[in-house]
């Protein structure tokens, strides 16, 4: 009987150090997780979608147009502005009266040309626009013609109401024109042109025979021997025989000027 009572005590020291143990080992493992039933997973709110990210607006179609057409015009008309100062923009919609002024302004250096009513012309630089252009000048350096008068070239153009060949003009009609006054001195001798006085063009050709710049007549206007788009004229052979053998290459004594300017007038009725 004493053995059996050791033998149980023996198993409940057993049974109780098990137990200790397992506390042990349960404390050394740490706590376990819980484990959430489906049914709560399942129950809980749904996290909100985010809204699609907006997309960035589109230029209005009409807006683009608009800016693209602007943009055409403004090119054009720069390049409209720039064309309006060459002198093939002249006789681009003039062509009938326009054309043969624009040949002598092109016509080549050092050579024969015609002038502006068809005649011949043995030297191209006797035509003042010849070496005008060769010196860099425009038609609109010159010819400043005020906004009615191309309104009304416009309308002449479109009618067929101007006069073929086109009325020679003189200088102070050009001043005119462009609603300027004064003589060729305010033309030809202005300062940017030829930038010189009387006296200084009557040292200039002081070395020939008959000094045409010595005003012995008075003061005579540039235009009265220089043409621009014809040959120029030497007034002198208008009563001094003997200063034809002064006629500069190219230009016409008076009595030959004077055929030129009537036949063309009479061309023009």
């Amino acid at each position: 009987m004493a053995d059996a009572s050791k033998s149980g005590k023996s198993v409940k020291a057993t049974s109780a150090s098990a137990q200790t143990l397992s506390k042990a080992v349960g404390l050394a493992a740490g706590p376990q997780p819980a484990t959430e039933p489906a049914a709560q997973l399942a129950s809980a709110p749904a996290i909100p979608a985010q809204p699609p990210s907006a997309k960035p607006k589109r230029r209005s179609r009409k807006g683009v147009i608009a800016g693209v057409v602007a943009a055409v015009i403004v090119v054009v008309g720069c390049g409209m502005w720039v064309w309006h100062e060459q002198p093939g923009f002249c006789n681009a919609f003039c062509h009938t009266p326009m054309d043969p002024y624009v040949e002598t302004y092109y016509a080549q250096a050092d050579g024969a040309a015609t002038d502006k009513w068809g005649n011949a012309v043995t030297q191209v630089d006797a035509m003042m626009a010849a070496p005008h252009a060769q010196a860099g000048v425009t038609c609109l350096d010159c010819h400043i013609p005020s906004l009615e008068q191309q309104v009304g070239e416009v309308r002449e153009e479109i009618t067929g109401g101007y006069d073929y060949p086109l009325q020679e003009q003189t200088i102070k009609a050009l001043l005119q024109d462009s609603g300027r006054t004064g003589n060729s001195d305010t033309m030809c001798l202005a300062s940017g042109c030829h930038d010189v006085t009387r006296s200084d063009l009557t040292g200039l050709t002081a070395d020939m025979p008959r000094n045409p710049h010595s005003w012995q007549h008075g003061e005579i206007e540039c235009d009265t021997c220089h043409k621009s788009h014809r040959a120029s004229v030497l007034q002198c052979t208008q009563c001094h025989e003997d200063a034809e053998s002064e006629l500069p290459s190219g230009w016409v004594d008076w009595t030959e000027a004077q055929r030129i300017r009537i036949t063309a007038d009479e061309t023009a009725r």
